[in-house]
Parts: C-alpha cells; sequence; structure tokens
C-alpha cells in the first residue's frame, strides 16, 4: 500500500514537471521583444467576467502542445479588454480611461481593444514580426480548435488562404498533432 502511494505521487510529481506553461507578457514587452527578436504575437484579449476566457486559461492554454507551440513561435502577450495597462502601439499610447475600479462585471473596454476591433471575449489576435495585424479569431477555442490558427500563422500560410474556398480547403487538408491532455 505504502509502495503505491509512493509510485502514485512519483508520477505525479513526473506529470507536473513535464508541464509546460505559456511565458506570458505585456504587449509593450512583445513589441520590445520584436525589436531584438522578429516573432509574430499572439494577443489574447480577455475580460475578467467572461467565462469562455478562464476556460481558455484553464483548459486550452494548459495544453502541452499548444504551450510548446506558442513558446516556440510567438510571443504571447494576456491583455485585459477592459483593463488599466498602457499600451504604446504604432507611435500611440492606449489607454482606459473609463475604467471604473468600482464597477462589478463589465467595464468600458480599453482603447487598445477598440483600435483592434474587438467585438467579443475572447479574441485572439495575431501580428506579424513587423507588429502589423494579421487576424483576429474571436470566440472560445479548445487545444484542439487553436491548433489550426497557430500552425497557420506560424508558418504564414494565412498568406495564400484568401477565400471561404482556400480555408474550406485548408482546413480539410490540416493535420492535427496536438494530443488533448
Amino acid at each position: 500500500m505504502f509502495k503505491s502511494i509512493i509510485i502514485s505521487i512519483f508520477i505525479m510529481l513526473s506529470f507536473g514537471l513535464s508541464a509546460q506553461d505559456i511565458e506570458w507578457m505585456t504587449m509593450n514587452e512583445a513589441l520590445e521583444q520584436q525589436d531584438k527578436k522578429p516573432k509574430k504575437i499572439m494577443l489574447f484579449v480577455y475580460a475578467e467576467w467572461c467565462h469562455n476566457c478562464h476556460k481558455m486559461n484553464e483548459k486550452t492554454f494548459v495544453n502541452t502542445d499548444v504551450a510548446k507551440y506558442v513558446n516556440d513561435n510567438f510571443y504571447a502577450v494576456n491583455f485585459n479588454g477592459e483593463g488599466t495597462e498602457k499600451v504604446n502601439y504604432k507611435g500611440f499610447e492606449y489607454t482606459n480611461p473609463n475604467y471604473d475600479p468600482n464597477r462589478k462585471g463589465r467595464n468600458y473596454q480599453h482603447f487598445f481593444a477598440d483600435a483592434l476591433q474587438v467585438t467579443a471575449y475572447p479574441t485572439i489576435v495575431f501580428f506579424d514580426e513587423n507588429g502589423e495585424i494579421i487576424s483576429p479569431v474571436m470566440g472560445y477555442k479548445s487545444a484542439e480548435d487553436l491548433e489550426i490558427y497557430l500552425k497557420m500563422v506560424a508558418t504564414d500560410d494565412y498568406k495564400s488562404v484568401t477565400t471561404a474556398k482556400a480555408w474550406q480547403d485548408y482546413q480539410q487538408n490540416f493535420k492535427p498533432e496536438f494530443k488533448v491532455n
């Protein structure tokens, strides 16, 4: 019995040590890193009250394959679309002057989220190596759902997927590889 408990603890610790977390940063940090080492940005726009945002943090972003792929191919940004972080983007400082710290639930949307035309939470916005917007992806995505977008952006395949038919073909030919945790 004691031996079984020890083995179980060892196995649980082994899995815990092999887990990989996404290396989140601010948008300003990601843009600074792009100047040093060009890499695409994956911006996760969330709101505190958003159930599906929390679900993505608890299920999607903890997936080992997702975390490794994101860390290898993107600067990952976790951005509160209703928060107070100052963002310096393309020569403009974006803020949220209407933020009300006493307000419960929904708050005022950050000007940066407005500029990105975020209309729903969660939204993932991809940027190229020069900080130019590639595309937003709205709504909850499981690890399996997110894989196609991550790989399409990271490999620049998005440049040739310019029609509904091209997207349909891309989806049909896509071979998912991420394991479900």
